[in-house]
């Protein structure tokens, strides 16, 4: 048995490994937001909560956004 991964693709992204435009797709992996290259196989995951509240503590956050 397979476990499908729903993707998204996230428009106007680019890949900062091959600079690729729109070829950047969101998943959820373990509960883990997951972006990944189609091109290249980059990937990147969210950072821990307190990983992302000490390297952004001077920034506003505006919104998250949460794919159903």
């Amino acid at each position: 048995m397979t476990t499908r991964k729903k993707k998204r693709f996230i428009a106007g992204a680019t890949c900062p490994k091959c600079h690729a435009m729109d070829s950047m797709m969101l998943f959820l992996e373990h509960n883990v937001e997951k972006v990944e290259c189609v091109h290249c196989g980059y990937q990147m995951t969210q950072p821990d909560a307190d990983v992302s509240k000490a390297a952004r503590g001077s920034e506003q956050l505006i919104g998250v956004f949460k794919p159903d």
